[in-house]
C-alpha cells in the first residue's frame, strides 16, 4: 500500500488545506441534517471526518450510514482546522470506501459493562479511548525512564527468565519443568544484576516478572513488568537520590507531553506537577507509630500490606520512602543496618492517593561472611546460590538497586482505579484468557 499521513501527522498540522487519503477503523458514525459524522482511529489517534449527503448522492449516503462499526475503511477529502473538533482538526470528506466491512453486533456498546466483562472480551476493549490513552502514556513513560537512564550513564542489558533459584520468598514461584529439571519463571533480575555491575558498572532493564501471589487487591498481577536498575558504589542515601530524581523526570514529561491522554483518564497534571525531590523520608519505626494511630493491632515486625500502605499515603501529597524495613521481611540480600541488626538498608518508595509501593529496593550485602550469615537464617540451600556467593569473593563492592512496578507507577500517573487497566491484556490470580 502507498505511503499515506497518519491521523497523528495531520493533528501535527502538517497537511493543513490538503486533499488527504487516510485508512483505517470505523469508531462511531452518526447522521444529522443530510451530514455522515464518522469517527476514523487509524492507530495514532481519532478524528471526525464528514460526508455531505449533496456530494455523494442519497442511495450512497444511505448505504455508507448503515456500514458497521469497526469496518476498515478509506477516506479522501480535505484536512481543514476546526476548534471545535477535539484535536482541532477534521476531514472534510468526498468519497469513502469500505476495505473491509466488519460484522454487525460489535460487543462493546455504549453502555454500562463490568468489568469481568471488558476482560473476557479485552481483545477489543483496548480498542476504547480510555484504553488508547493509558497504553499511550505508559509507553510515554516507559520511552521516558529509558532516555533518563540512558542519559545518566546506565546500560541496558537482558538477563534470564527462567532461573533455578527464588529471588524473594520462595512461595511466590512459579514452577516450569525444563526438561528434565526444575526451573522458575523469575521475580525479578537481582541476582544476576549484582553480577553483571562489575563488567559494565551501571545498569537498567525493562522486563517481565512472575509472582505467584494469591493476592486479589487492586494492586497485584500475576505478570508485571519491571524497570530495574543496580549501580556499584551506591549507597541507600544515593539510591533514593537516584529514585526520586528518575520518577519526577517521569512524572514532569508526562505533564508536559500527555495532557491531553491525562485529562481524559481524570489526572489533573497539577497534581503530578507537585512532584519535586527531594521526596520525605520516614522510617520503618515512623511508619508503624502512624499506622497503629488507626490500626492500634498492627504491630511492628510485619510487612506493610496494602492496607498500611494506603494508611501510610494520606499523610503525604507527594510520593514518599519508607526505609529501614526489619530483616524478617527483606529478602536476605538487603544489607543489615550497622547501627541496627535488626533492619535493613531497604527501602520502598509509595505513591499517594492510597496507590502504596512502587519501587521497592535497597543497598546489598557485599561481605562474603555478611552474607553467608544471612543465607543460614533464612534456611536457604547455599549450593543454590554458589554462583551468586561467588560474586563476593572476586571483586566485591558496595551497591545499591531497585525495581519499579511499571503497572503501579502508570496507574498512579493515569489515576487508574485498578492495576488491571494499566497493561493490555493484564495476568490475575483468576484470569489467563484472553
Amino acid at each position: 500500500m502507498e505511503d499515506m499521513p497518519t491521523l497523528a501527522d495531520i493533528f501535527a498540522g502538517k497537511f493543513e488545506g490538503k486533499h488527504v487519503v487516510v485508512r483505517g477503523w470505523l469508531h462511531h458514525t452518526r447522521s444529522s441534517g443530510g451530514i455522515l459524522f464518522l469517527q476514523l482511529r487509524d492507530g495514532t489517534g481519532v478524528i471526525q471526518c464528514t460526508l455531505k449527503k449533496d456530494k455523494i448522492g442519497e442511495k450512497e449516503f444511505e448505504r455508507l450510514g448503515a456500514v458497521p462499526i469497526e469496518s476498515t475503511v478509506e477516506l479522501s477529502g480535505d484536512a481543514r482546522k476546526d476548534p471545535r473538533a477535539p484535536r482541532g482538526y477534521e476531514i472534510s470528506c468526498d468519497k469513502m470506501s469500505v476495505l473491509y466491512p466488519a460484522e454487525e453486533g460489535f460487543p462493546i456498546a455504549k453502555k454500562y459493562h463490568g468489568p469481568d466483562f471488558l476482560l473476557d472480551n479485552r481483545h477489543l476493549w483496548i480498542r476504547s479511548p480510555k484504553m488508547q490513552a493509558t497504553m499511550r502514556v505508559r509507553a510515554y513513560l516507559i520511552e521516558e525512564a529509558r532516555r533518563w537512564l540512558i542519559d545518566h550513564g546506565y546500560l541496558e542489558v537482558q538477563v534470564p527468565i527462567l532461573v533455578t533459584a527464588a529471588v524473594e520468598g520462595g512461595s511466590t514461584l512459579f514452577e516450569v519443568k525444563y526438561f528434565d529439571e526444575q526451573a522458575y519463571l523469575t521475580q525479578s533480575w537481582q541476582l544476576y544484576a549484582e553480577a553483571m555491575i562489575a563488567g559494565f558498572g551501571k545498569i537498567f532493564t525493562f522486563a517481565p516478572s512472575f509472582r505467584a501471589e494469591k493476592s486479589r487487591t487492586k494492586r497485584h498481577l500475576t505478570e508485571y513488568w519491571h524497570l530495574e536498575v543496580e549501580e556499584p558504589w551506591l549507597e541507600l542515601d544515593g539510591l533514593m537520590r537516584l529514585e526520586e530524581n528518575l520518577v519526577t523526570h517521569m512524572a514532569g514529561k508526562a505533564c508536559e507531553n500527555m495532557a491531553d491522554e491525562l485529562k481524559l483518564l481524570g489526572r489533573d497534571t497539577e497534581e503530578l506537577r507537585s512532584v519535586k525531590p527531594p521526596f520525605p523520608r520516614i522510617t520503618y519505626d515512623e511508619a508503624v507509630r502512624l499506622i497503629q494511630k488507626s490500626e492500634s493491632a498492627f504491630k511492628w515486625g510485619a510487612d506493610l500490606g496494602y492496607e498500611e500502605e494506603k494508611t501510610l499515603t494520606k499523610h503525604f501529597d507527594t510520593p514518599f520512602f519508607v526505609s529501614h524495613y526489619p530483616k524478617g521481611v527483606k529478602a536476605f540480600y538487603h544489607m543489615p543496618d550497622p547501627k541496627n541488626s535488626k533492619v535493613t538498608l531497604s527501602v520502598d518508595l509509595l505513591a499517594p492517593e492510597g496507590y502504596g509501593e512502587i519501587t521497592g529496593g535497597g543497598q546489598r550485602i557485599h561481605d562474603l561472611k555478611q552474607l553467608m550469615t544471612r543465607v543460614k537464617e533464612e534456611g536457604l540451600n547455599p549450593e543454590n546460590y554458589k554462583w551468586y556467593i561467588d560474586l563476593r569473593r572476586y571483586g566485591t563492592v558496595p551497591h545499591s538497586g531497585f525495581g519499579m512496578g511499571v503497572e503501579r507507577t502508570v496507574a498512579w500517573i493515569c489515576k487508574l482505579p485498578h492495576i488491571r487497566d494499566a497493561i493490555a491484556f493484564p495476568r490475575l490470580i483468576n484470569r489467563i484468557y484472553p
